[in-house]
């Protein structure tokens, strides 16, 4: 067996044992755990999508403890200031000096929790923490620590006081995450688990272990992107990325960076399950969650009901894949 194949199953491992230490709080809801961790090996962000208590803040919360990891969490707001999320400096009376306060962007798992509640301005902010990987305060920067992951939610449209994420800023997650309610038989869990013999109705993660060290996830990413990768492949990827500028009923398609993101995810996947090299199964898994939040329907589709995952479903379908 070469390195590469041991290194590959060390990691397949690895994130096995991280997905099972998640599981420990996170009742259900595997394909969200699934897509969480590839936003990770991947060194991306997320959007998740869904209803309030769904368990958003708990995934990230034993994300953070099972790698030992700093979790912070914003409630964004229509009066939160971008100082509120990335820090400011302030003056010190005793002595005499400005100090920097830093927000609660300096962590390793970051919940931004309603991120379409907040004005532009204060979105815009956190994106470009997002992008940068660093800080800037009174012009002095400041690099995060990595590794570095932003689970934004947000809230469906329809609902009052929001303010939408422009395109180009919907373009800088990786993922976009849909949560849905769990089925029954995962409701009867969850319910039987915080009711029996606790105080309150919080679902807890006191036995999530730490298992992984920032450093090693910092490995997983390196190994994740150094994964063979034939040219079919790449090609397959940017077929399918081109196809949705020209698709009917789209009036918007992804452009350069859903290809590369979409490359991305696939790596992660494919260290997910185990293979050292990606697979055109690889890519269409992923390609719902990497596209759906680049794409905008047309206004008649809209209104005939049709959603980007049914439009995207019918791409990957056209979409002939390789044989590697």
């Amino acid at each position: 067996m070469t390195m590469e194949k041991e290194l590959v199953q060390q990691a397949h491992k690895d994130i096995n044992l991280l997905k099972e230490q998640i599981g420990q709080a996170i009742i259900g809801q595997e394909h969200v755990i699934d897509q969480t961790i590839i936003c990770l090996i991947a060194a991306g962000h997320a959007l998740v999508e869904g209803v309030p208590g769904l368990g958003k803040t708990l995934l990230v919360k034993a994300i953070a403890q099972s790698i030992e990891g700093q979790f912070s969490r914003v409630q964004f707001t229509p009066d939160l200031m971008p100082t509120d999320v990335t820090g400011h400096t302030m003056y010190d009376i005793q002595s005499q000096k400005w100090h920097v306060r830093r927000g609660p962007v300096f962590c390793n798992f970051l919940l931004a929790d309603e991120i379409n509640r907040a004005p532009a301005k204060t979105q815009s902010a956190l994106l470009e923490v997002m992008q940068e990987q660093q800080v800037t305060i009174e012009g002095k920067s400041f690099v995060l620590e990595q590794p570095f992951l932003v689970l934004a939610t947000q809230n469906p449209i329809e609902q009052e006081g929001t303010y939408p994420l422009p395109e180009a800023q919907l373009d800088r997650f990786l993922l976009n995450i849909k949560i849905d309610y769990p089925d029954e038989q995962e409701e009867q869990q969850m319910v039987k688990r915080v009711t029996s013999g606790k105080i309150g109705d919080k679902l807890d993660i006191s036995q999530v272990q730490k298992i992984l060290s920032p450093e090693r996830i910092l490995e997983l990413q390196q190994i994740a992107a150094t994964l063979e990768m034939d040219e079919q492949i790449i090609d397959y990827a940017v077929r399918i990325v081109r196809a949705t500028r020209d698709w009917n009923g789209i009036s918007i398609g992804a452009g350069p960076r859903g290809s590369i993101a979409l490359l991305r995810a696939a790596r992660s996947q494919a260290l997910l399950s185990g293979n050292h090299f990606v697979t055109p199964d690889d890519i269409k898994t992923v390609a719902p969650a990497v596209l759906r939040h680049r794409l905008v329907l047309t206004a008649d589709y809209e209104i005939e009901g049709y959603t980007t995952d049914r439009v995207l479903s019918d791409i990957l379908q056209n979409c002939e894949a390789p044989r590697v």
